[in-house]
């Protein structure tokens, strides 16, 4: 074996696991949630920035507010889903970096002085944070569905503060009746992929 994780580790990661359109009625624990942050907290981002903010969608009126900018095709099944969670990232991030490299307080002003700067790199690492937390979703025998297919614009205004960008929306939940697509969309080949220089 070229990979360290055990094959049923590697299915329930990535092979076997995908986006969630419909779920039980189980709720979501905030214990839960709390042991994906903390295993997913680790992974690697620039100059250890944690842009990533989460806002989680649980009564059901903040459910009925967020509804409506949901894209038509997006809409039952993020009112269905027992959880929602809104990943966002923090444009002000560099606030927290003398906390979180401690070594070198100084990058808050050097390298992130500048909001256009900021605002990229809070994108970037934000995103890769997204994606650590999908893995902890489906590490916690939990099943997501992000999607994109939203009103930026409209989320903000309603949730968030012009410092926070939405970047996706997530069901969370285990998973339910037809809960998957017929088949599984084909992934490009290794050789399409990466090339060697």
């Amino acid at each position: 074996m070229s990979l360290v994780l055990d094959p049923a580790t590697q299915a329930l990661l990535f092979s076997d696991a995908r986006t969630a359109n419909t779920f039980t009625d189980e709720p979501v624990t905030e214990e839960q949630v709390q042991a994906i942050y903390d295993l997913v907290k680790y992974g690697p981002t620039a100059f250890n920035q944690t842009p990533l903010r989460v806002v989680l969608v649980r009564s059901a009126e903040a459910r009925e507010r967020l509804l409506p900018h949901m894209a038509e095709g997006n809409r039952a099944k993020t009112g269905a889903a027992p959880l929602v969670a809104i990943l966002a990232a923090d444009n002000e991030f560099h606030e927290e970096l003398p906390r979180l490299v401690p070594q070198a307080p100084h990058l808050k002003d050097v390298f992130f002085g500048e909001r256009s700067t900021r605002e990229r790199s809070a994108a970037m690492n934000a995103s890769l944070q997204a994606g650590y937390f999908i893995v902890g979703v489906r590490a916690a025998g939990l099943a997501a569905g992000p999607m994109t297919g939203f009103d930026f614009a409209g989320v903000q205004k309603e949730f968030l503060d012009d410092d926070h960008t939405p970047l996706m929306i997530v069901n969370i939940g285990k998973p339910g009746e037809d809960a998957w697509s017929p088949a599984r969309n084909p992934r490009l080949p290794f050789d399409d992929v990466v090339t060697t220089v």
